[in-house]
């Protein structure tokens, strides 16, 4: 179960980033698209999966925040990640700080990716 249940996580991840960086392509261009019904729920949808199947997974293998340091990690920048990211959608703020935004969540996404990978609070530096 937990394998099949790590695909869906990470199929759910793998939406996520794709949505959340067209949905910021078309915040910087202007694009009506991105007023579009779907574009507005389906990401919810996506998330909610997304996070359950987080807690799920921690819960299965016995992961706890603030004991475990990378899930530690993992949890404060993605709120770092949800912050940013409703800067960069927020069609009202200027247009240098929605792409500085977008620019900067899509980083933190590779982060909470690196930390999740190599289970370590360092990252893709854990690596070196």
């Amino acid at each position: 179960m937990y394998l099949a249940l790590k695909h869906f996580h990470l199929t759910c991840v793998v939406l996520s980033i794709a949505g959340f960086a067209l949905r910021g392509w078309w915040s910087i261009t202007g694009s009506p698209r991105l007023r579009a019904r779907l574009t507005r729920t389906l990401p919810h949808l996506v998330d909610s999966c997304l996070l359950a199947s987080a807690i799920t997974m921690a819960w299965i293998a016995g992961f706890v925040p603030f004991v475990d340091g990378w899930l530690t990690a993992k949890i404060g920048a993605l709120l770092v990640y949800i912050a940013l990211g409703a800067v960069a959608l927020k069609t009202t703020r200027p247009l240098a700080q929605r792409a500085t935004a977008w620019a900067a969540a899509m980083a933190v996404y590779s982060y909470i990716v690196a930390v999740a990978i190599t289970k370590n609070p360092l990252g893709w530096l854990a690596l070196l």
